[in-house]
């Protein structure tokens, strides 16, 4: 089944925020807290997560078949 563009384009994100995610983790490794609670560290560390669940999402949707979810017709769901 084709993906239609809305989906390719979710996927093209999808991979940019791995990307993003991957670089601010690299970002938190390399980084030397000044101290023990350091607010950068935990905004890198943050920004990993959050990047992470956004990619998982964006993904998910490119990938899902939409097929049928989008029309209203009963008849053209069945086939």
């Amino acid at each position: 089944m084709q993906r239609n563009l809305a989906q390719k384009i979710s996927l093209i994100i999808a991979i940019f925020c791995y990307l993003a995610a991957g670089g601010f983790l690299l970002a938190s490794l390399l980084y030397e807290p000044a101290r023990s609670g350091d607010p950068v560290h935990a905004s890198f560390m943050a920004s990993v997560i959050f990047f992470i669940g956004c990619g998982i999402v964006l993904h998910v949707i490119a990938r899902t078949r939409l097929k049928g979810l989008v029309s209203f017709d009963d008849q053209q769901n069945d086939q």
